[in-house]
């Protein structure tokens, strides 16, 4: 068997995949524009993370993940990626 030559913890895992996620949208202050947010819980709940987006991104989104699965997120680079496919599909 090789030898692993660094312990695995959480940390060390950097490409997750999505499990669930949540909009939330927090109001601003009196006549300024409020925030959307996009709750990702990655792996059943082994990582989370919060990321803010605009309406518009919020959209897009929102229909991304209602069509591609399955969706990863890169933790170190805060990248979504959707629909991973292998090569030749």
């Amino acid at each position: 068997m090789p030898q692993v030559p660094q312990h695995i913890t959480d940390d060390v895992i950097k490409v997750r995949q999505v499990s669930h996620y949540q909009f939330s949208w927090v109001a601003g202050e009196p006549q300024a524009a409020g925030t959307f947010t996009l709750q990702l819980v990655l792996d059943e709940g082994a990582w989370e993370e919060v990321v803010t987006a605009t309406a518009e991104d919020a959209e897009v989104l929102q229909g991304l993940f209602a069509r591609a699965t399955p969706v990863y997120y890169d933790i170190e680079r805060r990248t979504l990626m959707f629909g991973t496919r292998p090569p030749g599909t």
